[in-house]
């Protein structure tokens, strides 16, 4: 025995002695089976990334809050053995990452990796994000590394939960709501962010990367086109179009690249430049963009849409999209007999949804209805 007791002891003391037999130790579950997690979503371009480990409530129905997890802070006897909040899971510490800047119930979070805690309360709960993601558990919690603090209700659910757990609910583009859910309890924050504001960011920080190199027009087109349709960031949006359209990145040869500053031009107010812009552009038009352009002028300016479709079928005469083109802006003027001529004529060169579409256009036609509505 006394033998048995030395080698023991001599194993422990080599352990402590070379630290690497002390890392080379087998794969295993878990302490106490609490199995670690990970969920994330995306929230407009923003990635939610929550790490956690998973405890269970193991029978312990009714003694999960105010017990087990106590109410408020707790001297836990270990570490810097300050009062500290729970660590919203089990074993290390849960953390929750940010990939833009955020509002967590309408307060602002910078972008980062944040340790996460609860300050359990019946009433009120008080959620902190640390400074600090990398310490163990919660046993060197420091108030001074807080980054935020923020009160939520907890709510009563009626399905008990086994396994902790986090998850995304009630999503928007613009927002989702995060649930901490553990046997009869939910714990939920709401998490915002500004989209706009995220994507402009993301932007400017690609545009200065191997996404922009030279000879590649389209992600400059890509950032103007979004402030174009989002009637945002207008002048440096208008900058990103002439990038688009010069020698060195090489969009002058497109219609869609002429078209985006028509756009930002347009929505600055100065209609005459985007006039003269979608002049330049027009020879440049295939027939898709022809067509669509064309009908995204069909309720506004029917005149102009049914110029454009002209110029279409001039330049693809007798396709599909060009005689549609232009059953659409004889449509508009309600001359339904001169518009159904195109139509019939597109109806044996479409398939599939497309045909089914014309011949409910024709239809529409043929009940002196206005086809583009």
């Amino acid at each position: 025995m006394k033998n048995f007791l030395k080698c023991f002891l001599l194993l422990g003391s080599l352990q402590m002695a070379i630290p690497g037999l002390v890392k080379a130790q087998l794969t295993s579950l878990p302490r106490g089976g609490n199995k670690p997690a990970s969920v994330s979503e995306q929230i407009g371009i923003t990635n939610v990334i929550i790490h956690y480990s998973r405890p269970g409530v193991k029978k312990r129905e009714g003694h999960i809050w105010g017990e087990l997890i106590r109410v408020g802070f707790t001297e836990l006897g270990y570490g810097y053995k300050k009062p500290a909040p729970w660590r919203a899971g089990a074993n290390e510490n849960t953390t929750i990452e940010f990939t833009t800047d955020v509002k967590i119930e309408g307060q602002d979070l910078p972008a980062g990796r944040y340790g996460f805690f609860v300050a359990y309360d019946p009433a009120e709960c008080t959620l902190i994000f640390s400074k600090n993601s990398t310490s163990w558990g919660n046993f060197f919690y420091d108030p001074q590394e807080d980054a935020l603090r923020v009160k939520v209700k907890p709510v009563k659910i009626d399905k008990s939960v086994e396994w902790l757990k986090y998850e995304f609910a009630d999503q928007t583009p613009a927002s989702a709501t995060v649930q901490l859910q553990w046997e009869k309890l939910m714990i939920p924050f709401k998490i915002d962010v500004d989209v706009i504001k995220a994507q402009i960011a993301s932007f400017r920080k690609e545009l200065r990367g191997d996404k922009a190199l030279p000879g590649i027009w389209q992600p400059w087109n890509q950032a103007a086109a979004y402030c174009a349709a989002n009637n945002t960031n207008l002048e440096e949006g208008l900058m990103w179009a002439d990038s688009s359209l010069s020698a060195t990145f090489g969009g002058a040869n497109n219609f869609t690249a002429w078209q985006t500053k028509a756009a930002i031009l347009d929505s600055l107010g100065r209609k005459s430049e985007a006039a003269e812009i979608m002049k330049k552009a027009f020879p440049l038009m295939d027939l898709i963009q022809g067509y669509t352009y064309g009908y995204s002028l069909i309720a506004t300016n029917p005149k102009e849409a049914f110029e454009i479709f002209k110029m279409v079928y001039d330049k693809y005469p007798n396709t599909l999209f060009s005689n549609m083109g232009m059953a659409s802006g004889y449509s508009a003027f309600g001359d339904y007999k001169k518009a159904l001529i195109y139509a019939q004529k597109a109806l044996p060169q479409a398939k599939g949804g497309n045909k089914t579409e014309v011949e409910k256009n024709i239809r529409d036609l043929e009940n002196g209805k206005d086809m583009n509505n």
